[in-house]
């Protein structure tokens, strides 16, 4: 059996978890922070980078420089509603934001939210295990493939999914510990 699809199942659950991770504000600035703010603009709904530039002046400020000044203000407020702990500051040609460094409170609260997220990540791969194994059972009852190679397949499904379950978990901790570092 061809575990390849599975396989890229399990995949996208954990690039999708390394990207969310991207956008934690862990007390410094990055451009992942609001690559993914949505903007109700006069041009409709867009996403940040899609109107403005965002440039990293130092560790604790991010400036956003819309291509059409008159967004800053709907670039604030989307912003604001991000709910991100941070507040922008308009100063009508640019939108400065400066990143608060986090208190140790902050820091357990995202540590907790990291671990979360890699339980919800880890709970997709196990969908994507059980998917696996539901092909594998079928493909035996229609006795396209012997038990033993029913045997097999469970082996090379489950060594995928402790492949996977350990990234993740390092991926977690790896993070966990960057968050809690002072």
């Amino acid at each position: 059996m061809d575990t390849s699809p599975f396989k890229d199942q399990m995949q996208k659950a954990f690039n999708y978890l390394e990207n969310e991770f991207k956008h934690l504000q862990l007390g410094r600035a990055s451009a992942g922070l609001v690559e993914n703010i949505t903007v109700s603009s006069s041009y409709g709904d867009m996403k940040l980078p899609q109107i403005a530039h965002v440039t990293i002046l130092d560790t604790q400020t991010l400036k956003i420089e819309p291509w059409d000044k008159k967004e800053c203000a709907n670039i604030t407020k989307a912003i604001y509603d991000a709910e991100l702990w941070i507040t922008p500051q308009n100063e009508s040609s640019h939108v400065l934001i400066k990143i608060p460094p986090l208190t140790q409170e902050r820091r357990t609260e995202i540590s907790r939210r990291v671990k979360v997220m890699g339980e919800d990540t880890k709970a997709k791969i196990r969908i994507a295990r059980q998917d696996a194994m539901k092909t594998t059972k079928k493909l035996l009852e229609n006795k396209e493939i012997s038990e033993n190679e029913n045997k097999i397949n469970e082996s090379n499904i489950e060594d995928l999914t402790k492949e996977f379950n350990n990234k993740v978990d390092n991926l977690v901790n790896t993070k966990t510990e960057e968050v809690m570092k002072i």
